[in-house]
């Protein structure tokens, strides 16, 4: 039985505390910039982008206060990511409302260029976290799976923009929002099992 409160069990690896923090600062700082995107061009997938930008940046700095933290305290927090991942999702909803009510296209070529940088910033955080996946069980794996999701949510706002560009309408941008919100609650549960999988490992 692993024991919670073993030296190397509270060890995080060497430089993730470094990764960690830079890649909260990547997301706060594309969070400000896609979120007044989002607000200008009146776009649901970029709010619920922006949302999960800001929800990365919070991830990360509750991971850089965690590593080190015994196997059982890093467990508890990984069910509090777990939650954190899906909060998003109310005020996605609330943003695809209202664009229904005002159903008013976004503007394609903005709509695509936001995205095509916050792609960039998505693949540089997935390639920072890639190595240290499996590192502090559901702390990282939250962090990974964040930023690999937001990936392939930044692809399929660059499409809705393509189609968008074709076929003027609400649409392509507010099935791809609310796809970003079931991409959130899939890896809350990825997350969730995780941090199950830890507190059984520590449970006598």
């Amino acid at each position: 039985m692993t024991n919670a409160s073993s030296p190397h069990d509270g060890a995080p690896p060497p430089g993730l505390r470094r990764t960690v923090g830079t890649v909260a600062a990547l997301n706060l700082g594309y969070f400000g910039v896609e979120f007044w995107a989002a607000l200008a061009l009146g776009s649901v997938a970029l709010f619920a982008d922006s949302m999960d930008f800001l929800e990365d940046a919070s991830v990360n700095l509750l991971i850089l206060l965690a590593l080190g933290w015994s196997l059982r305290a890093r467990a508890r927090v990984g069910a509090l990511l777990a939650l954190i991942l899906i909060a998003p999702v109310a005020a996605t909803v609330w943003t695809a409302w209202d664009q229904i009510v005002d159903p008013t296209p976004p503007d394609a070529v903005a709509l695509s260029a936001v995205a095509l940088g916050a792609l960039g910033v998505n693949l540089t955080c997935a390639l920072l976290l890639a190595r240290f996946r499996a590192a502090s069980g559901s702390l990282t794996r939250a962090a990974f799976l964040s930023a690999r999701n937001d990936a392939f949510a930044n692809l399929a706002i660059m499409a809705a923009g393509v189609v968008t560009l074709a076929w003027p309408s609400i649409w392509p941008d507010l099935v791809v929002g609310l796809a970003i919100a079931a991409l959130n609650i899939d890896a809350a549960w990825e997350v969730w099992e995780a941090a199950r999988k830890e507190r059984l490992a520590v449970t006598p």
